[in-house]
């Protein structure tokens, strides 16, 4: 199994899903706790929206809020983005409150074999792990996928 993250900002729609068939995904992963974004500029990942037109280029879809961050731990990230006058959509990074407490809150209890067994029982070979953060290491997603690629010895491609 291969694992891959991407993100939606700064990705028009076409962009995105080129992205997911030129690498062969055959398995989305959404672990946002909202599975919807403002505006019409992305209202192509809204979940619905986003759920056919995987269906269409054969991409199984899969939710593990399990994955998705607290409202805490985001509010947490927003008053940090806010100190450092830094915009969601332009952050490099998290901040160190956001990681301890997701580390501690979603990712001590959550169950890595249960995960990729559950991956292996719909024959997911290509998985891609999605959030809206452009980069990768300003979303929760890094944090996924180092735990994953400590415990596993995999590597993980950030589309």
């Amino acid at each position: 199994m291969e694992f891959y993250t991407i993100g939606v900002y700064n990705s028009d729609k076409e962009q995105f899903f080129n992205k997911l068939i030129k690498n062969g995904i055959d398995t989305f992963c959404d672990i946002r706790q909202r599975r919807g974004v403002r505006g019409r500029e992305y209202s192509f990942v809204n979940s619905n929206r986003l759920q056919a037109t995987l269906h269409e280029i054969g991409i199984t879809y899969c939710y593990f809020k399990e994955l998705a961050p607290t409202q805490e731990i985001r509010d947490l990230q927003k008053a940090a983005d806010k100190e450092n006058k830094e915009l969601k959509r332009d952050r490099q990074k998290l901040g160190v409150v956001f990681t301890e407490n997701y580390n501690n809150k979603i990712l001590s209890t959550f169950n890595i074999n249960g995960f990729i067994n559950q991956l292996k029982e719909i024959g997911a070979n290509k998985v891609v792990l999605f959030c809206v953060e452009e980069h990768h290491g300003a979303c929760h997603r890094s944090l996924v996928t180092y735990k994953i690629s400590s415990e596993l010895k995999l590597n993980i491609q950030h589309l």
